[in-house]
Order: C-alpha cells, then structure tokens, then sequence
C-alpha cells in the first residue's frame, strides 16, 4: 500500500500536473502549436483541414487553395471552372513550397504547424510573384555561408536616386477612428526607423498631389483590386517602388499610442508595427523567411514588433546605401517574447519544476 507520506507526495504532484494542463496557450513558447486562433478570422476554417494529404477529397479544399493563388503559390483558375475540393498535385507542390518559405518541414501535407500559419494575420503582399518568391528560404547550407534571407520584388525595383526624400501623405481616415494627431505621430515613427538605417528621408505633406507616399485606411473592396476580408485576415498591403501606395484594412482593432499587448480589445493589431512592415514594401523590399526580421509576412495579435533586425537592415541598405549616422542596435525584447505574451525569462516548465521541488520538500519536512 505504501505509507502515507508516499500518497501525500503523489497527490501534490498530481494537482500541479493538473495545474500546468491549465495554463493558458499563450504562456508557452510560441514554437508549439497554437491550435485554433482565439479569434474568428477568414482563414479560421482551414483548421479543419489539418492532417489532409495527396489523394484526399475534403471540404474547404477549394478555399484553401484561393488563399495559396492570392499569396502567389497557385495560378488563379479559369473563371470557367474554379478551385476543386481535391488535394492534387499542384496543391502538394504549393503547399511544400510554403512550408520551405516559412521554416517549415515541406512534406507537402497540411500538418498542424502548417495550418496554424496559414490562419495567421499577415500582410497581403504576395510571397510568390509571377512564379518567383520574394522570400528568402531558409537552408542550412545558405546559413552556413551567411547568405542573408531580405529579398527584393521581382526586377528589383526602387526609388531612384534623385528621389531619396520623400513625402508621404495621409488621405483616406474617415473610415477609422484614430485620430490625426496620433496617426501622424505613428507614421513619423514608422518611416523613421527605416530613415535611421539607410540613405532616406520622409517628411509628410498634407497635400495628395505633392506626395510620393499615400495612406489610408478602406474596407472591403476599394478600387485597387485588392479587397479586404474585414478582421484579422489580411491587414493591409503596399505596392513597389514608385508606385506608393499604401492601405490598411479599416476592419482592424487598430491600437495606436498604446500598449497593445495591455489592449483589452479581442484581435488587437499594432498599427506602428504594420507601418513598419508596409514601408519596407514602399521601398521595394519583398518578404524575408527570418521569423525576426520586420519583413516576415506574419504578426500576432497583441504583438508590437517595431526594431529593424539585421536582415532588414542589410536588405535596405543593399538599395539605398547606410544612413552615415547609423549605428546596429539589438531590440530590447525578443520577438519571441512579445509574440508568447509572457514576461521576459518566463518557463512554464520551470515554474512546474519549481512547486513540485517546494510541495515535495515541505512534506518531507512534516
């Protein structure tokens, strides 16, 4: 039977085994699986597909596959005859080119870490344009020979040199609640981190006609060919040099001035980060495969994700040259640690470790 000592001490260990059951998804790093987003999206039903493979027939199919041809990894179909519910082969071979874009094992199968990317917020810039990926994928062999992930749009386009201070303007803000103050105040925030590290300037105008740079906010459908999908989803997009345009979806929780990760607001979105990450797009930088950099085409909810990192950097300054005055800095907090929203050194796993060691030790003294 054992004494009793022995049936106290299992019981502790049983109740904080119990405990860490408990623990919510966001207290654990964010490599594990997050299982279904914690807020609809329009991607949410592709939760439902994981674990579909080659040969399969299933329901949603035809959905998921309009989300790989918007991204670049699928040819959009013929009006005549749209998207099947059947995993083909092309399906296979777009799915395994995402996965090596994201650092993802490319078995070509929709496994749990491939759909909860997918179902991710992210930018609505393509990854893939005209056959060609605007990502840098990721190899043991490229890193072992410091090939950097940034990449540019097809034909690398940019701003030429005697266009290298910009004006940018905001005009379309009726359809959000921001005041113009503080969007002024996070755009001039935005455009200079990017100003900080290469051979730009930006100054806003309030004048359309005198701006290289327009910004709005749109719902829905609104005249670029490029609709909206309401909450989370796609969050904004922004066309290659010299184009300049730039919208984000007013659908959005937009936090803006505020600590977002305190947001009580479901699906809260950072509106600096997001600049940020569309400016890049504005100076002719495509997506980058490093989880890290800026240009990663992903954010969470809650997240504020603003320090270029080293593969930003390198990426513009390849374009416009090194501001003279440019000094590397390290971000403060690690994106690993803003994305999992727990405090920085927090362990889940320690802190288990930690109440059994105490629970077991008390017992023992009794």
């Amino acid at each position: 039977m054992g004494s009793p000592l022995v049936w106290q001490v299992a019981a502790v260990v049983a109740a904080v085994m119990a405990f860490e059951a408990v623990l919510p998804a966001s207290s654990f790093p964010s490599s594990f699986p997050s299982g279904a987003p914690p807020f609809p999206n329009p991607w949410a039903a592709f939760q439902n597909l994981s674990g579909c493979h080659m040969g399969e027939q299933r329901q949603g199919l035809a959905g998921l596959k309009d989300y790989l041809s918007h991204f670049g990894y699928l040819p959009p179909p013929p009006s005549s005859s749209p998207f099947s519910d059947a995993f083909d082969q092309d399906l296979e071979a777009a799915i395994a080119t995402y996965q090596r874009n994201f650092g993802l094992n490319a078995t070509g199968a929709l496994d749990e870490s491939t759909v909860a990317q997918m179902v991710a917020p992210r930018c609505g810039v393509a990854d893939v344009i005209n056959g060609t990926s605007t990502m840098g994928r990721r190899s043991s062999s490229a890193d072992a020979h410091g090939r950097h992930l940034y990449a540019y749009f097809p034909g690398g386009p940019m701003w030429p040199p005697f266009r290298r201070d910009l004006k940018y303007a905001i005009t379309a803000t009726s359809a959000t609640s921001i005041d113009r103050a503080t969007l002024s105040d996070v755009f001039a925030r935005a455009f200079s981190r990017w100003a900080a590290a290469a051979n730009l300037q930006f100054e806003e105008t309030a004048s359309a006609s005198d701006a290289d740079i327009t910004i709005g906010f749109y719902a829905g459908a609104h005249g670029d060919g490029e609709p909206f999908d309401g909450p989370l989803g796609t969050l904004a997009h922004a066309f290659s040099p010299t184009d300049g345009r730039f919208h984000l979806d007013a659908a959005e929780a937009w936090v803006a001035g505020s600590d977002v990760s305190r947001s009580s607001t479901p699906g809260a979105v950072d509106l600096e980060s997001v600049a940020v990450h569309e400016i890049g797009h504005l100076l002719g930088l495509g997506h980058s495969s490093v989880p890290d950099a800026i240009m990663y085409p992903t954010i969470r909810t809650g997240t504020r994700k603003v320090e270029l990192e080293a593969d930003d950097v390198q990426g513009i300054q390849s374009l416009y040259g090194s501001n003279p005055n440019f000094t590397p800095t390290s971000p403060a907090t690690s994106s690993r640690e803003m994305d999992s929203g727990v405090a920085p050194g927090f362990r889940p796993d320690s802190v288990f470790v930690g109440v059994v060691v105490a629970a077991v030790g008390l017992l023992l003294a009794l």
